[in-house]
């Protein structure tokens, strides 16, 4: 398989990042809303949790908390990965699915079907070809397991899955969130007394 000259770039630079990463330490923390976020920095002291070599690896999933191998903390600290997916590429998307699951790259999926998600799509890709994978910044449009893989273990992904048997992924979103729904205004009447006089045999108050 021939790689690009810009692929080619964008690869060297993953694997000089990746190097790099290896000797950092990443921090994970979870600020008062509950945001999960990645750092080489330490994280504040409002922080909820502090995650270091010396504070366990702690990682986040569908079923609640797990513990994450320090490796998989550091990539997805700096090379996050998420799957656009779409009914209009149901085998090359479950392909592509089936690999990183295999490998046990945690991801996020977001899933492309309402014009929303199209508009959404070609706003961050440029158009609206699936599947789509991004590792960090990187974009791999169609599924192409070689060069996947590639990109992968330049990101610093293990080759095999060194997920924890408890792992789940998030389940898949809509990309373009849906729009609130609106609730129809309600309109209240206001009473209205009766008519001075009114009596029931004349509710409308006529005096003769």
């Amino acid at each position: 398989m021939k790689i690009s000259p810009n692929r080619k770039f964008a690869m060297a630079a993953l694997l000089l990042m990746a190097g790099a990463v290896g000797s950092q330490t990443i921090y994970r923390s979870v600020d008062a809303k509950g945001r999960v976020t990645y750092s080489d920095q330490p994280p504040a002291a409002t922080a909820k949790t502090i995650d270091g070599p010396g504070a366990g690896d702690i990682g986040n999933s569908a079923t609640g908390e797990v513990r994450l191998p320090y490796v998989l903390l550091q990539a997805m600290g700096q090379f996050p990965v998420t799957l656009y997916t779409g009914p209009s590429c149901a085998g090359a998307c479950d392909e592509g699915r089936a690999l990183l699951a295999g490998r046990g790259v945690p991801f996020h999926e977001k899933t492309v079907s309402s014009q929303a998600d199209i508009d959404a799509l070609k706003r961050i890709a440029g158009d609206a070809a699936l599947p789509l994978l991004t590792i960090g910044g990187q974009q791999l449009r169609g599924f192409l397991g070689s060069e996947w893989n590639q990109y992968l273990t330049a990101a610093g992904y293990p080759s095999s899955s060194a997920l924890p048997s408890g792992y789940r992924n998030a389940a898949a979103g809509p990309l373009a969130p849906a729009p609130p729904v609106e609730k129809p205004a309600v309109i209240e009447a206001t009473p209205v007394a009766p008519p001075r006089g009114a009596t029931p045999g004349n509710p409308a108050g006529i005096q003769f």
